[in-house]
């Protein structure tokens, strides 16, 4: 009786031991070394023609790579031993439902914002990417108004343009 349980067991303890041994090396990430261990965050540019989002993409960057901890943010360009630039291409809004009363008005805006990231190695000046696309899509209700809605749309945006760039940063090696 005792050897039936044991012939039953066998099986299905050389399983569990066999998954444990799979997963005991697996690691979250990409598995491969980030050439760089600090990071300056240059300035956003703003090109796209969207009062403030300059300054709020840039804290946005900085705070996303802060939470993520893989990089030390430096202070300056020379404390770093790389250097991200990014700058805001394009601010688009396109009209995705109209209200039912007058359909010349906006009910549902689709809003984007494109930019650029470029990543430079400080201490050799090499170029690791230039003018990398990053774009962000988010939906705007406009029932408060369509300037509240778009204001209150922005830090969204820039929170998704800086996950972006933190990918593109962080993951594509």
């Amino acid at each position: 009786m005792l050897r039936a349980r044991l012939a039953l067991l066998l099986p299905l303890l050389c399983s569990l031991a066999l998954a444990a041994s799979g997963c005991a090396h697996y690691r979250l990430g990409t598995g491969t070394k980030i050439p760089f261990s600090s990071l300056y965050v240059a300035p956003v540019q703003n090109h796209a023609g969207l009062p403030q989002a300059a300054a709020i993409v840039s804290a946005q960057l900085r705070e996303t790579f802060l939470r993520d901890g893989r990089l030390t943010l430096a202070a300056s360009p020379e404390e770093a031993d790389a250097v991200l630039t990014v700058t805001l291409a394009s601010y688009g809004r396109e009209t995705l439902t109209a209200l039912a009363r007058d359909t010349g008005l906006a009910r549902k805006l689709g809003l984007t914002l494109e930019a650029t990231a470029t990543l430079t190695d400080q201490h050799t000046g090499h170029v690791l990417f230039e003018r990398r696309p990053l774009h962000a899509v988010r939906q705007a209700f406009t029932d408060s108004g369509q300037l509240e809605a778009e204001a209150d749309t922005v830090p969204l945006l820039a929170q998704q343009l800086a996950q972006a760039a933190a990918r593109t940063v962080l993951d594509l090696w």
